[in-house]
C-alpha cells in the first residue's frame, strides 16, 4: 500500500520534493498539500494532480504515514504549536526542512511523542540534483528513516549523520556549498574579461567548464585530487594556476568559510529555537 504524505507549506522546495515523488511513482492520492495561499494550492493540484487544504485537519494528519514540515524557519514555531492539538492520536513521522530549527525545539513546540528526522537539503534540489544531509532521532524506526530517505532521495543525493550537531556541517558544506561554487564562478568570469574576453564568452566557458568538472568528479570514479593532477602538466599553465592558489592558502581560506558558515549555522539555531 502506498505510504501518505502530508506537506505543511507549498514552497519551492515541497514542489520539488512532489515533482520527485510523482516521477518515482507516488500517486497524487497519498500526498496532500496544506497552505493558505489558494494561487500554490491551484497550481500544485493542476501540475501534480495531489490534494490540496488550506487547513491541516486531524483526518489528513491521521491518515499521514509522514508529514513534512515545510514553511519558513521563522513561523516554524507558530506553525508547529497550531498542528500540535490537530495531530489528536496520530503519530505520523515527522520531517522537518526547515533551516535551523533543532529537534529540541520541535519537541517543545510539537510534542516529543513523535519519530522525528531533521533534513538540510540544497537549493539544487529544485533541479532534482540536490544534497540532503540528514538525522533521525532514536524513536524512528527503520522503516521511518527508509519513508525519510525515499522522500528526500527525490530531491538528489542524501547522507545520514549520526548526530544532530553535524547538521551544522552540512549546512557549512552542502546547505551554503551552491554559493561558493557560484561566488568562484562569478570570479573566474571576471578574471576571463580581465583577460580581454567578451562577457558572453566568458560566463559561457566558465559555466560549461564548472559543469564539465563536475561531472568528471561525479562520474569518472578518481577523487578531486587525482583529476586535478591529470590536468596539472609540471612547469605548465594550470600548474602556474594552482602555485597562486597555493601561496594564498586556499584550503585555510575554504576551511575558514566553512567553520564561519557552520558557526553562524550554531547561532542561528539558538535564536530560532528561543520561541
Amino acid at each position: 500500500m502506498m505510504q501518505s504524505i502530508v506537506f505543511i507549506g507549498g514552497g519551492n522546495m515541497t514542489t520539488s520534493l512532489i515533482s520527485g515523488l510523482r516521477h518515482a511513482g507516488w500517486s497524487g492520492d497519498a500526498i496532500t498539500v496544506v497552505d493558505h495561499n489558494a494561487d500554490k494550492r491551484e497550481r500544485l493540484s493542476e501540475q501534480y494532480g495531489v490534494q490540496t487544504v488550506a487547513q491541516a485537519e486531524s483526518s489528513h494528519l491521521r491518515a499521514a504515514d509522514a508529514v513534512v514540515l515545510a514553511v519558513k524557519p521563522q513561523v516554524m514555531a507558530e506553525t508547529a504549536r497550531a498542528l500540535a492539538p490537530v495531530f489528536e492520536d496520530a503519530r505520523p513521522l515527522i520531517l522537518s526542512i526547515a533551516a535551523g530549527i533543532p529537534l529540541s525545539a520541535l519537541r517543545r513546540w510539537l510534542g516529543a511523542d513523535f519519530a522525528y528526522v531533521r533534513c538540510m537539503p540544497n537549493t539544487p534540489s529544485l533541479l532534482g540534483v540536490g544534497a540532503t544531509g540528514l538525522y533521525a532521532d532514536e524513536v524512528a524506526t527503520t522503516e521511518q528513516r527508509q519513508l525519510a530517505d525515499d522522500i528526500m532521495a527525490t530531491a538528489g543525493i542524501n547522507a545520514w549523520v549520526d548526530d544532530e550537531s553535524l547538521i551544522d556541517a552540512v549546512i557549512a558544506t552542502s546547505g551554503s556549498g551552491p554559493a561558493y561554487f557560484f561566488a568562484f564562478m562569478e570570479a573566474m568570469i571576471a578574471g576571463a574579461r580581465d583577460l580581454g574576453l567578451d562577457e558572453t564568452a566568458a560566463r559561457e566557458l566558465v559555466l560549461q567548464t564548472a559543469l564539465g568538472a563536475a561531472r568528471m568528479a561525479t562520474e569518472s570514479g578518481d577523487d578531486p585530487a587525482t583529476l586535478q593532477a591529470k590536468v596539472t602538466s609540471k612547469g605548465g599553465t594550470t600548474a602556474a594556476a594552482l602555485n597562486h592558489f597555493e601561496a594564498g592558502d586556499l584550503d585555510k581560506l575554504v576551511a575558514g568559510a566553512m567553520h564561519a558558515a557552520s558557526d553562524r549555522a550554531s547561532e542561528l539555531a539558538r535564536d530560532l529555537s528561543d520561541g
